[in-house]
This record gives C-alpha cells, sequence and structure tokens, in this order.
C-alpha cells in the first residue's frame, strides 16, 4: 500500500516550501519518523519525518522546486512490499546459462542486466546518503570505497568532482564556446557556479532591504570591560555547569543586562505600527545563532521571568536544534529585542541591522585585551565593542546612548543586575 508524503502545516501564513533535498535515494528502506526530505520555507528549514516504515517508492519534487502545503511530494511503500525488490537481486537462474548451451546464448545475455541490478543496493552510509541527495545523484552511480563496497561521502564527493572536470573538459574543447577560444584568456580554474538562493536566504534579503529603506537607521557604539564578568564566570563557572549541566556563557548577562535597559529606554522595546508606536510590557527577546542555511534568529519568551540556567539551557537548546533544522516556526517569529554576538566569529566591530518591525538590536564582538586608562595608570584590560542599530523615528540618539551606557555599567559591575539600581 502507497503512502503520500504530504507537505505539512509548518507556520502561520506559510502556504508553500521549497524542496531542500532528499535525504533519502529512491528504493532506499526509511524507518518511522526517520527524517525523508528537509523542507525551506521563508522562516525555518524544516525535517518532514516518514510516517510509517517502508521503501521510497517515489520521488515527485525534486530538490529546488516549489510545492504547496498539502501536496503530496512522493510516495512510501509500507514493509510489505519493500521486501519484493529485494529478492530482485536474488535470481538464483543465474546458474541456468551454463546448462543449455549453445541454444540459450539469448537467455545468457538476459543475467548481464541483472548484474548491474545486483551493484544497485551497495551499502550507503547516512553521510553518503546526504550528500547523495544534495547532489541529485543515485547510489549505484558512485563506486564504493568502504568496507564491504559502501559508499562513503569522499565518494560521492570524489564522483561529483570527476564529473565537473569531465563536463569542463567538454565544454573547453567546443569550438564554438568561450573556454575553446584562447583569444578570451580565460585559464583554466577559473570556472563559475550558479547556485540558486535558499528560501530562507532570500527572506532574510529581503527582510534586511525592507529594513534598510522601510527605517531610519542609525548605529552607536560604545566598549565594555569584561572582567568582572570574566571573573565570575571562572569562580561560578564550575558549580554552575554541575548544577545545571550547561556552561555558563557570556550571553546569559547581557540578556539579563539589556532586559534592565529596555526597561530605561522603553522606546528599543516598541515597534512602528502604521501611525502608532506599539510599547511592550514583556521582553522577548532575539539571539541571533548561525546554522548551515543562515542566520535564524529563536525567541526567548518572557526573558524578564528567565534564570541565567534557564536562558543559557534555552540558548543551547535553540543552537543545537538550528544544526538539525528542527527549529519550530514559532520559535522564530515575534521578539521585542534582538542580540547578535559576531564575537564568536572573531569580528571586532560590525554595524547589525534591525529586524522588522523590531525597533533595536545589540551587537556583541570579540573580547580583546587592550591598554586602558584606570586612575591615572595604563593596565591590560579584557575589552569587548559593543554596537546598538536603532530605529530613530522613535528612539533618539540620546536614548540610544543611554541604553549603551546602561548596559555598559550593569556588565561592568554585575551586582546590578541583582539588585536593580
Amino acid at each position: 500500500m502507497s503512502i503520500e508524503l504530504k507537505i505539512p502545516e509548518v507556520g502561520e501564513s506559510i502556504t508553500e516550501v521549497e524542496i531542500g533535498g532528499w535525504l533519502k535515494a529512491k528504493g532506499e528502506p526509511v524507518r518511522k519518523d526517520e527524517p525523508v526530505v528537509t523542507l525551506e520555507s521563508e522562516k525555518a528549514t524544516v525535517e518532514l519525518p516518514a510516517p510509517e516504515s517502508g521503501t521510497l517508492s517515489q520521488i515527485v519534487k525534486q530538490k529546488g522546486e516549489v510545492a504547496k502545503v498539502g501536496e503530496v511530494i512522493g510516495y512510501l511503500e509500507k514493509d510489505g512490499q519493500a521486501a519484493a525488490p529485494t529478492k530482485a537481486p536474488e535470481k538464483k537462474p543465474a546458474a541456468k546459462p551454463a546448462e543449455p548451451k549453445p541454444p540459450e546464448k539469448p537467455a545468457a545475455a538476459k543475467p548481464e542486466p541483472k548484474a548491474e541490478t545486483k551493484a544497485e543496493p551497495a551499502p550507503v552510509m547516512p553521510a553518503a546518503q546526504r550528500a547523495l541527495a544534495e547532489r541529485g545523484l543515485r547510489p549505484e552511480q558512485v563506486a564504493g570505497t568502504g568496507p564491504g563496497g559502501r559508499v562513503l561521502k569522499e565518494d560521492v564527493a570524489r564522483h561529483a568532482e570527476e564529473r565537473k572536470e569531465a563536463v569542463a573538459a567538454d565544454v573547453s574543447k567546443a569550438p564554438g564556446t568561450a573556454a575553446g577560444k584562447e583569444k578570451t584568456g580565460v585559464s583554466a580554474g577559473r570556472e563559475e557556479e550558479i547556485v540558486p538562493m535558499s528560501r530562507l536566504r532570500r527572506t532574510v534579503a529581503e527582510r534586511l532591504v525592507q529594513a534598510q529603506r522601510n527605517a531610519a537607521l542609525l548605529t552607536t557604539f560604545n566598549e565594555v570591560d569584561m572582567g568582572h564578568v570574566m571573573a565570575l564566570r571562572k569562580e561560578y563557572g564550575e558549580a554552575f555547569q554541575k548544577k545545571y549541566n550547561v556552561k555558563l556563557g557570556f550571553i546569559s548577562f547581557f540578556v539579563k543586562a539589556s532586559i534592565d535597559a529596555l526597561k530605561q529606554i522603553p522606546g528599543l522595546n516598541a515597534e512602528v505600527r502604521e501611525t502608532n508606536i506599539v510599547y511592550h510590557n514583556y521582553y522577548d527577546i532575539g539571539v541571533a545563532i548561525g546554522s548551515g542555511k543562515g542566520l535564524v534568529v529563536p525567541v526567548l519568551r518572557n526573558a524578564e521571568r528567565m534564570s541565567f540556567a534557564e536562558i543559557e539551557l534555552a540558548i543551547g537548546d535553540f543552537a543545537q536544534r538550528a544544526k538539525e533544522n528542527k527549529l519550530k516556526v514559532e520559535e522564530l517569529q515575534g521578539g521585542t529585542f534582538t542580540i547578535s554576538n559576531g564575537g564568536v566569529y572573531g569580528s571586532l566591530l560590525s554595524t547589525p541591522i534591525v529586524n522588522p518591525p523590531q525597533s533595536g538590536v545589540l551587537g556583541m564582538h570579540a573580547i580583546q585585551e587592550r591598554p586602558m586608562a584606570r586612575e591615572g595608570n595604563v593596565v591590560i584590560r579584557p575589552m569587548m565593542y559593543l554596537a546598538l542599530t536603532y530605529d530613530h523615528r522613535i528612539v533618539d540618539g540620546r536614548e540610544a546612548v543611554m541604553f549603551l551606557k546602561r548596559i555598559k555599567e550593569t556588565i561592568e559591575n554585575p551586582a546590578r543586575m541583582l539588585i536593580e539600581v
């Protein structure tokens, strides 16, 4: 019995998705709840699990094609019918060609195509399955070099590279192509690869351009001495990890400090809605996280009620699920203010872009030891540049400077977070 693989509802207002890539090849066995295909919406990348165990019998929509919610993109054969194809390679009549001598030569030709099908079920490692799906290849096209002829991820990459080189060689030999004309001066190794933008990347691009076009964005900077926070992490980090099973990071300090500063400057926790300003009396803090598909911003709901441990656990969970494409669309929606930590990638200074309809984003950067003047002496301190990009339509420069100054004071004296002064 065939089971339809349909596009599920992946979020409010999302009516269609793009096929990101099949994680299983046609004819490959699938276990119940095992991811079969990735789906890219304008807000997140999700995986579609198999509703039952069986075999992927048909792929209707290929990578890069668009499918509407509820549309069938493939078929799964339940376990009972999946066994039939696996018996085909078992053909013991292969001994028959030896029995009939001269007359049965045509019959002897029959096993040859079957010998080809025998190579099809070569074992394929999970990483290689994904690589095959990404490149639109079938397992039988790739020669396996692993134990027992297993197809490895490296085999897929090597095959794709060889195929690319072969195509490039053919193109260069063609008399009418630019590559074949020496006068163009195009040398080997200068090929170009055209890859369509993913749906998520297109949406991110559109929203960033929208923010630049519709808001009056301005960025102000400050720097903060991270010495006291680093000392706290050193003193209590081990006990914190033992108790909560998560590391005490820097981000929880900045979430707490941001909430404290937002209470002082409520315009940065507001948004412009038509001709009105909407002030939020709750603090849903978005934390920018890099995933394989691009930047995503999951939201800490009511972050003002969360402890340090709850913030660190939530962010760790978001980061893990972002890598696995398992974030829910509703976790990426909303947010009243955003924090982006470019410092984890080594950024010393940058100007983050506001995530509309929010009016502010705080950019954290790398910690760098620098000489600083303290009470008439030059001392080496661990310093971090902070950047605040804000919507000048509802936040004045004075308020933006005060916001960063408040964060600086709170981080440099973390006790203020406890006594709220």
